[in-house]
């Protein structure tokens, strides 16, 4: 017997129809019941990739005391929160309120009449264990709670909406000084320090503004190898961005086999993933080691990483319309007949099996690059870690012969992979190889904008016309399938536009926008009928009607969300991805530079201000902020003729913009423009860089 969710579009709460419990998606007939009925509302929010989400949907949620139980005393409500990140934000900041901590799946517990929450954790067990009451005690104590203590229910629930209320309150400041913003660039160069414990994420918004501090640092050159620094020394921003890079380039995070990288790994030395892959983090991955590639890291490692992961973009995850898959699952069956999937069982290797794969010089070549044992370094079998500089020809081979291993075919006779879309089609279809993951074929603009960015500044620093072929074909889609009813919509199903757009829609398809823009001067000889900066400013029109708040930035979600929400948010805070607020103000510098339409500066100006007490108190939960001011302070537009921009937009330029001008004065070869003000011509080569570059670090 299944559930309302079974018709639902998306794939995570597809996988929760065939529960007992009596699960509603979230909706205004979902929440006039819960409060006709006086049940409080259980709010369970996750994603189809994550783990433990898997888990417990396997566990408690497919319990049926705990169905029966669910279902008499609470009304049962899931989101899937790549659908939702409004919601999702407003009830993980309780979740940090009541634990101190967060993650998926989000689960808590709501009051029906106002929908703030009195209780809330992440995975619950079926039965007692990691010091944990089981699910149905949780459940059963709660319930108790909500009916015989009201006075302590009403005095936790107004704590909890009086904290909400005030973080979305955020006092303004007029400071953004050359000091602010250099007190921003270290804190994030010292967080991607090593502490030596615990888990390793890609934080790709605090390296990209890390590699930006470089530039401030006197004497830095491009090091030819990475040193360490203690966590309370100033660190050496060069040295921590070129130790980044490496560690995901060579790192088990990055698939060596079949390219793409895992959302983060387990342990400090970046050795085990957490093995699902997420769109978002490959855009950013790519974006960063492109720009660590065009500042002069030219290690091949960064290269082979690019390259890879195009590769997998365009097998794996690209819809045959042209747009990008959400993500890919980290569990995955071993055989048809397994009930449950297994973790990363798609990606490791047996020592037997790759004796069984390679040749004994190809085991030898492998071992000699990567860490090979007979123990493995994952429970018993291994994750590829790759120990040296370069790959040498018999470890290239090797790998080729893995990959025919995993996906039974080689590389070169397999360009596109059809995914499985669940569970069913994963074990019922004959692959010629290992079982893949199922793939969450949803597209989110969000993030698919994410890949289009790193996939123009690739193109860039690699001079690879091909990868823009691809973030424009997926842009195109997005311009082209993307409105309904004169509305950007968040999501699309099978050809089918859905959900409103939130705020980091609109901003990060701004940026990728721009980036293409940015990128067709580098290839100009690329035909393509499209005004990319003409649709940036049409995107950033309806932006600012939808979410503009009078008080500088922009609202999570726009003004007639349908849903009653409890609070209305203007994230600052960087996560996985960048924040909405960092990149459209970034995005308003760019704009007002190559439209010189003032009125963007103007708003950028009054989002900074908005958030400047947030940025002079915690600058370690802002990055994507500071690389807004940084925009706003040493802004640079490059003036010059089409045939220059190739070569001059291939530099690491991290506020430069290029625009062409066929009408340069006398015998000058380029105007270089700060903000308002124009520089003297320049006359010859020497004089532009150096123009160029006092222009990046001008106080």
């Amino acid at each position: 017997m299944v559930n309302r969710l079974a018709e639902s579009k998306s794939l995570y709460l597809r996988k929760h129809a065939d529960n007992p419990i009596d699960w509603w998606p979230w909706c205004d007939q979902a929440l006039a019941q819960a409060k006709q009925e006086d049940k409080p509302i259980f709010l369970s929010i996750g994603y189809s990739s994550c783990h433990w989400c898997t888990v417990m949907e396997g566990e408690a949620f497919s319990d049926a005391a705990i169905a029966d139980y669910m279902n008499a005393h609470f009304l049962p409500i899931k989101v899937d929160r790549e659908e939702r990140p409004d919601l999702d934000s407003i009830y993980m900041q309780t979740l940090q309120m009541i634990t101190g901590q967060g993650g998926w799946p989000l689960n808590v517990f709501l009051s029906p009449d106002d929908l703030v929450p009195f209780y809330g954790g992440t995975y619950f067990p079926l039965e007692p264990k990691y010091g944990r009451p089981s699910f149905l005690q949780v459940l059963q104590a709660l319930r108790g709670f909500y009916d015989t203590d009201k006075t302590k229910l009403d005095s936790v629930k107004s704590e909890i909406l009086e904290n909400l209320q005030q973080s979305a309150t955020l006092p303004a400041a007029d400071r953004l000084s050359q000091d602010l913003l250099l007190q921003g660039l270290t804190t994030s160069a010292r967080i991607l320090v090593p502490v030596g414990t615990g888990t390793s994420f890609p934080m790709m918004p605090y390296a990209e503004a890390a590699l930006r501090g470089v530039r401030f640092e006197p004497g830095q050159q491009a090091p030819a190898s990475p040193a360490s620094q203690p966590a309370s020394e100033a660190p050496d921003s060069q040295q921590v961005c070129l130790q980044r890079g490496l560690d995901l380039a060579r790192g088990g995070i990055y698939d060596h086999v079949g390219g793409g990288f895992h959302r983060y790994t387990v342990d400090p030395t970046w050795t085990v993933p957490h093995f699902e892959k997420m769109l978002y983090d490959n855009g950013q991955i790519v974006e960063y080691l492109a720009e660590l590639w065009a500042s002069g890291v030219q290690a091949a490692a960064l290269r082979r990483a690019v390259d890879g992961t195009v590769c997998w973009l365009l097998r794996e995850m690209t819809s045959p319309q042209g747009c990008f898959y959400a993500a890919k699952d980290a569990d995955s069956f071993v055989r048809p007949t397994d009930p449950e999937p297994e973790e990363g069982a798609f990606y490791v290797w047996r020592y037997d099996e790759l004796q069984g794969l390679l040749s004994e010089p190809q085991l030898q070549a492998l071992q000699a690059h990567f860490t090979v044992t007979a123990a493995g370094n994952f429970e018993g079998q291994t994750v590829l870690q790759q120990r040296s500089e370069d790959l040498d020809e018999a470890a290239t081979t090797a790998l080729a012969q893995l990959f025919k291993g995993r996906y039974g075919t080689a590389a070169h006779e397999l360009p596109t992979f059809s995914p499985a879309r669940n569970n069913q089609e994963a074990k019922t279809q004959a692959w010629p190889g290992r079982i893949p993951p199922v793939t969450d074929t949803k597209m989110i603009v969000a993030w698919n904008a994410l890949m289009i960015s790193g996939l123009a500044k690739a193109a860039i620093a690699f001079r690879q016309p091909d990868f823009l072929h691809i973030g424009l074909r997926a842009a195109r889609f997005i311009l082209e399938h993307q409105w309904h009813d004169n509305r950007l919509q968040r999501l699309n199903y099978e050809g089918t536009p859905a959900v409103l757009a939130q705020s980091e829609d609109y901003a990060f398809l701004i940026k990728a926008l721009l980036d293409l823009q940015q990128a067709k001067l580098a290839f100009p000889d690329l035909p393509d009928a499209i005004d990319w900066l003409r649709a940036a400013r049409d995107v950033q029109t309806e932006f600012d009607e939808w979410l503009w708040s009078p008080e500088g930035g922009y609202y999570n979600a726009p003004s007639d969300t349908p849903e009653q929400l409890l609070v209305r948010e203007r994230s600052f805070q960087d996560s996985a991805t960048p924040s909405a607020n960092g990149v459209a103000i970034a995005s308003l510098v760019r704009l007002s530079l190559l439209t010189a339409d003032l009125t963007y500066l103007d708003r950028a100006e009054q989002a900074l201000k908005a958030f400047g007490s947030v940025m002079e108190q915690i600058p370690r939960a802002c990055p994507s902020l500071f690389v807004a001011l940084d925009w706003f302070r040493h802004g640079t537009l490059i003036r010059t003729t089409p045939d220059r921009i190739p070569e001059l937009v291939q530099r690491y330029l991290p506020t430069a913009v290029f625009a062409v001008e066929p009408g340069l004065p006398g015998d000058a070869i380029a105007l270089v423009c700060q903000g308002l003000t124009c520089l003297e011509p320049a006359l010859s080569q020497e004089q532009l860089q150096q123009q160029i570059s006092d222009s990046l670090v001008r106080q």
